[in-house]
């Protein structure tokens, strides 16, 4: 029996080509969600280093100065720090669930991200259900909250994961009403449909205008969901000594840290993205169409503007966030319970309300 050599070469040669593509494939889905994760990395950082200096700023100190130039890397030290710190583990808790929990906190925030469009078609996954994905997604951190605190076998522990659960069902409600309601007027759920319904007439088409009320009751909700003072009542030091936190230390306390400040960064971006007209240039069209135009360019200066633009409105609102933090009081338990239900509820229920009978009028 004869084999053709040259036969065997060219399906072997050809099984190569096919194996590198299916890997050039596999990297090119990776490369994304690499420079996403290394963004959402840089962004936390940043936002460690604005509340420290914003935080001494209010209070008349100073803030980190030693770590880097101006501190900036002084996060980054502490994040080294609880890296190489004893993990310790509760001798009778549930160590699989005091384990889980950290991870599901972060996991689910970091999901999050592929919804958010930082640019004309600069978005991971842009889908048709991108904002109740966020909404679905995001109540999945507090169950890991929920476990920890179980977890622990400490009572501060559990009773900090329940306020947690309690604080995140009462505020989820009047945040998803809010985002329905931008739905209605956007005619989409999806993220890059709602930021193009908001572009005509630049400033004035953001639905900061057209919804008053709602980005009110938004603003407030997605601080309460963020667990940031005057909402902070799962980690009252006063109270529950560190709530949830009170067992952990080394990297799995510092998950937790991360998880709140990504939590606080995914809030700021989709009050960008529903509230604050997205990537678009703040200017009317009818006034300058060509510079309006960089919009929805493909090149890289069109992409870095839509960026650029995105991130200062973003950390704009966590500026406000972070002042927040140090001006206001925290809250009773009853009282955060009653803001929620009784205030919060109801106005975004009558937004709705409003948004759909004027929907209806409208057509």
């Amino acid at each position: 029996m004869i084999i053709d050599t040259t036969g065997v070469q060219d399906i072997n040669s050809f099984s190569r080509l096919e194996s590198l593509k299916e890997v050039y494939g596999i990297i090119w889905v990776l490369i994304p969600i690499f420079i996403l994760v290394l963004g959402i990395t840089i962004g936390v950082l940043v936002i460690v280093w604005l509340e420290r200096e914003i935080s001494a700023g209010i209070q008349q100190r100073i803030g980190p100065e030693y770590a880097g130039p101006l501190g900036v890397l002084q996060a980054l030290a502490d994040g080294t720090k609880l890296l190489f710190k004893e993990n310790l583990i509760p001798s009778r808790g549930d160590i699989r669930l005091f384990s889980i929990g950290p991870s599901i906190s972060v996991i689910s925030i970091l999901v999050s991200y592929s919804v958010i469009p930082f640019g004309y078609n600069f978005v991971l996954a842009d889908l048709n259900i991108g904002v109740f994905l966020w909404i679905a997604i995001s109540s999945i951190a507090p169950i890991g909250l929920l476990m920890s605190g179980y977890g622990s076998n400490n009572k501060y522990s559990f009773l900090g994961g329940l306020r947690a659960a309690a604080q995140s069902i009462s505020y989820e409600i009047p945040l998803t009403l809010c985002v329905l309601s931008i739905s209605l007027l956007s005619n989409s759920l999806s993220t890059v449909d709602i930021v193009d319904a908001q572009s005509k007439y630049g400033f004035w088409g953001w639905n900061l205008w057209r919804q008053p009320i709602g980005f009110i009751v938004f603003l407030i909700s997605s601080l309460a969901e963020c667990e940031r003072l005057p909402f902070d009542l799962p980690e009252a030091e006063e109270e529950l000594v560190a709530g949830y936190q009170t067992e952990y230390s080394g990297i799995k306390f510092g998950l937790f840290y991360v998880a709140s400040y990504l939590n606080l960064l995914v809030s700021s971006l989709f009050v960008t993205v529903l509230y604050l007209g997205g990537w678009n240039i703040s200017i009317p069209y009818i006034f300058i169409s060509e510079l309006f135009e960089i919009n929805k360019t493909y090149g890289v200066f069109g992409t870095t503007i839509g960026i650029f633009l995105t991130l200062a409105k973003t950390y704009l609102f966590l500026f406000v966030s972070i002042t927040t933090r140090w001006t206001l009081p925290r809250l009773r338990m009853d009282q955060l319970l009653n803001l929620g239900w009784k205030f919060l509820l109801p106005i975004s229920l009558g937004n709705l309300l409003l948004t759909t009978s004027f929907r209806l009028f409208s057509l």
